[in-house]
């Protein structure tokens, strides 16, 4: 079980370390009544956004100009009310949810936070908009470098947890940022309108219409991760990589991306006791960049190396991993061989944690206006992926290569290049919605069998 607060390595480390300790032992008795698992239960993780840097690093898609919402980077939300809408893949009558500070300069402190369903737009159902509590305190304040998760909150407006109406219903999380937060923890490409009040207009949290929500946002702030209690045979698929797990050139709302689609094909096979968690994140690399901060980031975050720990074995629940990374490595002028080295290191300690990883061929950029489109990459991909089709380094393979490209070309098929998120004739790199539901479709089911299902 996993309360209060995590720490991920800084400088002020031991100090840190220190506080947190004090504080989850604050929180420790509080969470345990609220969250212990009944006999045959435990927590899930129902929806994820890894966070990969601090506002504006990052590489949004469709963003409005925020600069209204947000008046700077250093300062951040300045006493004003956050509503991010989020989609579980797997609901439960009781959730609880993990807020990060991963890579704030400062402490940020909340209150008001409340979770409840999404009516339409930024409103709330009437009736669902639940207070969440932290150690019993209706406040938080989370160190630099820290995640924290809230108590467990019971939704009244989940009667059955296999409730068929409920697939697809997204969750209201709401909550005020008290003073300057300075430096926000964020996931920039969300592909999901949010809603954010006005600086200096102070809670609207508890507020169920979304008049006092002037502003919308198609990133994700300050949240990571929703989890959901549910039974202990609960399958958690975390699907790991970069901008095409992210979701890039999908439907914006559409909930389209190539794990969304998996989400609805495990539920119609297996019912509804299935989640999958998006990890992805747009740029980012498996080994590189080799040094990340705060302060000087990159766009793409932290190598899959280095936040593997914090985006996916860390998250409750995780049972397999799909993995889909290289092509920014490889574009970055890493050989064949180091992009290799990294997918062994990965998987070495996934094994370590006996969690089943199913290796994702790398799909084509040819023709792409930028390195990933040049010959010397597509070789270079084409020798990763044959690595990854016949080491037997992974617990299974997703051919994503195969389900998308043009053999006559070597190029994305055409029908899955327009741009479904902003129109236009798309980049010849990410596919669109069609590409994206090829490649889920091409991901063979009796690799992500269930505990104790027969095939």
């Amino acid at each position: 079980m996993n309360y209060g607060y995590k720490f991920l390595p800084n400088k002020n480390f031991s100090l840190i370390l220190l506080i947190g300790c004090l504080m989850a032992s604050i929180n420790m008795l509080g969470n345990m009544l609220g969250s212990a698992s009944a006999q045959g239960q435990k927590w899930a993780s129902a929806w994820a956004a890894s966070a990969h840097g601090p506002y504006p690093s990052g590489n949004a898609s469709a963003q409005p100009v925020l600069d209204f919402a947000i008046e700077s980077a250093e300062t951040g939300a300045n006493d004003q009310s956050f509503r991010l809408i989020v989609r579980p893949t797997l609901w439960g009558k009781r959730v609880r949810l993990r807020f990060s500070n991963a890579f704030g300069t400062r402490a940020v402190a909340f209150d008001d936070v409340f979770v409840g369903l999404q009516s339409s737009a930024g409103n709330v159902a009437t009736g669902t908009n639940s207070r969440v509590m932290f150690g019993g305190k209706r406040s938080l304040t989370i160190p630099p470098g820290a995640v924290a998760y809230s108590d467990a909150v019971n939704l009244s407006f989940v009667k059955n947890a296999d409730d068929a109406l409920l697939a697809g219903r997204k969750l209201a999380v709401s909550f005020h940022v008290v003073g300057n937060s300075g430096p926000m923890t964020w996931h920039a490409k969300a592909l999901q309108t949010s809603y954010l009040s006005a600086p200096r207009t102070g809670s609207h949290s508890r507020e169920t219409n979304d008049s006092s929500f002037t502003f919308t946002t198609t990133s994700w702030f300050f949240l990571d991760a929703v989890e959901m209690m549910a039974p202990a045979n609960t399958m958690v698929v975390a699907c790991f990589g970069d901008s095409i797990t992210d979701g890039t050139l999908s439907t914006l709302n559409g909930d389209d991306r190539w794990p969304d689609v998996l989400a609805q094909r495990l539920r119609a096979a297996y019912g509804s006791r299935v989640s999958v968690i998006n990890a992805g994140i747009g740029g980012n690399q498996i080994i590189g960049p080799a040094k990340y901060s705060a302060t000087a980031p990159v766009p793409g975050g932290p190598s899959a190396l280095d936040r593997l720990e914090r985006d996916v074995l860390s998250l409750s629940g995780v049972t397999h991993i799909i993995w889909l990374e290289g092509i920014n490595d490889l574009s970055r002028g890493a050989s064949a061989e180091a992009v290799i080295a990294g997918m062994q290191e990965v998987v070495k300690r996934v094994r370590a944690r006996k969690i089943k990883i199913i290796g994702a061929t790398i799909t084509s950029g040819v023709g792409y206006n930028g390195p990933a489109g040049t010959a010397e990459v597509n070789e270079r991909r084409q020798t990763v992926n044959q690595f990854i089709r016949t080491s037997g380094l992974f617990d299974g393979v997703a051919d994503f290569d195969a389900a998308t490209i043009d053999a006559k070309t070597g190029a994305l098929r055409a029908a899955f290049q327009p741009n479904s998120t902003v129109g236009g004739a798309g980049d010849k790199l990410h596919p669109n919605r069609a590409g994206y539901q090829a490649m889920a479709n091409a991901i063979d089911l009796k690799l992500l069998l269930p505990t104790g299902r027969k095939k």
